[in-house]
């Protein structure tokens, strides 16, 4: 095997990897392995754009009170202040690696999502930005001599003494091999495939969480999964996601009988946050005994050229037979983003010496129970920059343990197949919950037990459905219909997992 006893392990090559190893390759050797193709990662689906305060008006402070109130009343204060002050710097580090962001007037074109209060968003080729992102940081990554290795799956993160020493990988052909480091990084994205309904591709199945896990790391908010509210819903296709970005601009839900509804649900009306949006979608479609809602874009035509805004979206729809600029979008919820993760601090360092998380895959607490909308990118730089920080000073010490975490003991699970369990985690643990599905859900997991290690994604769903059995209340993107209520008195605190043994 050609790289030895490395400083630096990274696994994964969407944004979070990519930045944190150009980062750290300013004063160490960096290895990224991917599982696939280096640039097949969750950062290239990405539409919308990058939150920061850039515009005029605005201010880190607007950008920090909009994310704690999207949080529903547990964003980490410290690190959604970290991530708003340092936000707007970071998008002009990426700006000089190469990043083509979109211009106006000289300056960022800034755009407007749901719950902010200001034109914030930074976007690249119009509804392009994770796939412009992550072809500027994998050509930047290449330049500075980051080593990259394809087809390489890690099984297991090697821990010695209780500190990370390295990583068990799998290559293309089976064979198995061990990368000693002295510093491991996590930064696997997230786990929509979890669900039968996600904007998420193949690759996105929790596996990051599971090495963590199993390594002693704790994991932290695995209840709050976020639900998209307007992804494409057509027939044979698989879903696609609609930018929020789209309603920004002034585009319109309306259910069966095409009515504007929004405002029934909310003051923000189709610019509410996300989980309001997603479950106001779920009842109007319940409603009407229909599959989907419709996006109407028509009105925005008349102010901008709405194709080329959105040109992805205009092109997918328009092989469909759909011209976003005459027709509404049949859309609907789906799987989109993980806020819980790795526990981490504001350093990327997990509880395990030598073990870090960066971008989807880690969880700082600054999401809270519910992301603001195009925070998410910002997170990749933001914390991947200071991952790099940190290992760079050669501590490699661990962050505290959190003193409440509850210890767990999943079971050694081999689903019959992901298919069945998308299906299951979608009817369970989807953008409705209530306990007793999810106490069948589990039942039905832990019946499908079987020897050796498990599958990774059936034990990040297990732990899942634990977390949201144990949450008994509704906030942010967990909605509980045995527990609507949002329950401050026993609720306002975070649940921590961490292995049993």
């Amino acid at each position: 095997m050609p790289h030895r006893d490395l400083p630096v392990v990274v696994i994964g090559s969407g944004a979070a990897g990519l930045f944190t190893a150009l980062e750290a390759a300013r004063t160490l050797p960096v290895l990224v392995l991917t599982r696939s193709g280096a640039a097949e990662a969750n950062t290239a689906w990405a539409q919308g754009g990058i939150a920061a305060a850039l515009g005029h008006g605005d201010s880190p402070l607007l950008h920090l009170e909009d994310t704690i109130a999207a949080g529903a009343g547990l964003v980490d204060e410290a690190a959604a202040r970290v991530l708003c002050e340092e936000g707007p710097a970071r998008i002009r580090e990426l700006a000089a690696l190469g990043t083509p962001f979109d211009f106006a007037g000289g300056t960022f074109a800034l755009g407007r999502e749901a719950a902010h209060s200001a034109n914030r968003i930074v976007h690249a080729g119009g509804d392009r930005t994770g796939a412009r992102l992550e072809q500027a940081l994998l050509a930047a990554a290449r330049a500075a001599g980051v080593a990259i290795q394809d087809m390489a799956e890690a099984t297991a993160v090697e821990v010695e003494h209780g500190r990370a020493r390295g990583v068990r990988i799998r290559t293309s052909g089976g064979a198995t091999h061990t990368i000693e480091a002295r510093a491991v990084v996590i930064a696997t994205g997230g786990a929509g495939q979890l669900f039968s309904h996600t904007t998420n591709p193949e690759i996105a199945r929790g596996e990051g969480l599971a090495l963590a896990f199993a390594a002693g790391a704790e994991l932290a908010d695995l209840e709050f999964y976020q639900f998209h509210p307007t992804a494409l819903r057509f027939p044979g296709v698989r879903p696609f996601l609609i930018s929020e970005a789209v309603r920004g601009e002034g585009a319109v839900l309306r259910n069966a009988a095409g009515e504007p509804f929004m405002a029934r649900y909310h003051p923000l009306a189709d610019l509410a946050p996300r989980d309001i949006v997603a479950r106001a979608i779920v009842t109007e479609m319940q409603r009407d005994g229909a599959d989907h809602v419709v996006l109407d874009a028509t009105g925005v035509a008349a102010s901008i050229d709405i194709v080329a805004r959105f040109p992805s979206i205009a092109s997918f729809c328009r092989e469909l037979g759909i011209d976003i600029r005459t027709t509404p979008i049949p859309v609907a919820p789906a799987a989109h983003y993980f806020m819980g993760g790795i526990r981490t601090d504001t350093w990327g360092r997990t509880t395990v010496p030598g073990l870090y998380a960066a971008g989807e895959a880690a969880c700082t607490g600054v999401h809270g129970a519910n992301r603001l909308a195009s925070n998410s990118l910002l997170e990749t730089a933001v914390f991947g920059g200071r991952t790099a920080a940190h290992i760079a000073s050669g501590s490699h010490a661990a962050a505290d343990a959190d003193p409440h975490a509850v210890a767990v003991m999943p079971h050694a699970i081999e689903p019959p197949s992901l298919t069945a369990l998308q299906a299951l985690m979608w009817e369970a643990a989807g953008i409705e919950r209530n306990g007793a599905t999810m106490r069948g859900a589990r039942t039905t997991l832990r019946g499908w037990r079987a020897g050796g290690e498990g599958s990774p994604s059936a034990l990040v769903a297990e732990l899942m459905l634990e977390a949201a059995l144990r949450r008994e209340e509704s906030r942010g993107a967990h909605f509980r219909s045995d527990f609507p209520a949002l329950d401050n008195a026993h609720w306002h605190r975070r649940q921590v997992f961490r292995r049993a043994d």
